[in-house]
């Protein structure tokens, strides 16, 4: 009995004090968390603001279709400029044909008439210093009317390039009339070169600019503000209420 007694009394005072310690830990945590409730308070700072994605679409679509309107005016004008030059390579083009034309014919000319033996002339140094300033003459003289180039002028004097100054001068009228022929011919070509290098250009250019007014016309479109259909209802005159005994009303008999 008197142990009983001795360990109630020793055993219940330390349970009594673990217990103790263990409020007095609860508590002191408990005064933390309500000393401090700004931490599970939200914040006073306003959210920011929601992204109005359909008013940004509408933005990037006036981007958009302003982009794409310049793009088809530059693309227009481009179209133009082409068809310009390349109604300008047509002239030149035809010009050259002309200039073709007229140079074989007086090759032509001059080849039926070399079908006759050139006249008999003393072959003196005279008469060779004389056949070689004819050449000389001729041969600026059609440099002058822009029928021979400077290259060609230079083989005259430096006589190459089939140049004989010692030919009698019908025969190297007809050797000039050969080389103007020849000259205008390759003129002719290059030009037909560069106009069909000139067509080319502006049916792109043309593509182009049909293709970009057709984007900037369907952009613009996009970008048009849609104005939503008013309602029947706030359109419509409202009709009076008509009571629910009135709806229906039987047949009277008799």
């Amino acid at each position: 009995m008197d142990i009983v007694l001795y360990q109630f009394l020793v055993e219940v005072p330390l349970a009594a004090a673990i217990w103790s310690v263990l409020l007095v830990v609860a508590l002191t945590v408990l005064t933390v968390l309500v000393a401090r409730p700004e931490r599970d308070r939200p914040t006073d700072e306003p959210a920011p603001p929601a992204v109005d994605l359909a008013a940004q679409e509408a933005v990037d679509l006036r981007r958009y279709a302003e982009e794409v309107a310049v793009a088809a005016a530059g693309a227009a004008q481009t179209a133009r400029r082409r068809r310009d030059a390349w109604l300008a390579a047509q002239d030149t083009v035809e010009r050259a044909w002309q200039a073709y034309d007229e140079a074989e014919a007086a090759a032509r000319r001059l080849r039926g008439a070399h079908a006759l033996p050139p006249p008999r002339t003393p072959r003196t140094p005279a008469e060779y210093a004389a056949r070689e300033r004819w050449l000389h003459h001729a041969a600026t003289a059609a440099h002058l009317r822009g029928e021979l180039s400077i290259r060609e002028l230079c083989d005259v004097f430096a006589h190459r390039g089939g140049w004989d100054p010692r030919l009698h001068p019908v025969e190297q009228e007809v050797v000039l009339a050969r080389a103007v022929r020849d000259g205008k011919q390759s003129g002719y070509r290059a030009a037909a070169a560069r106009e069909r290098t000139a067509w080319r250009d502006a049916d792109l250019a043309a593509e182009a600019a049909v293709a970009l007014s057709a984007e900037a016309y369907a952009a613009a479109q996009r970008a048009r503000p849609v104005v939503a259909p008013a309602a029947r209802a706030a359109t419509a005159p409202a009709r009076p209420a008509v009571p629910a005994a009135a709806r229906w009303r039987p047949a009277r008999i008799g």
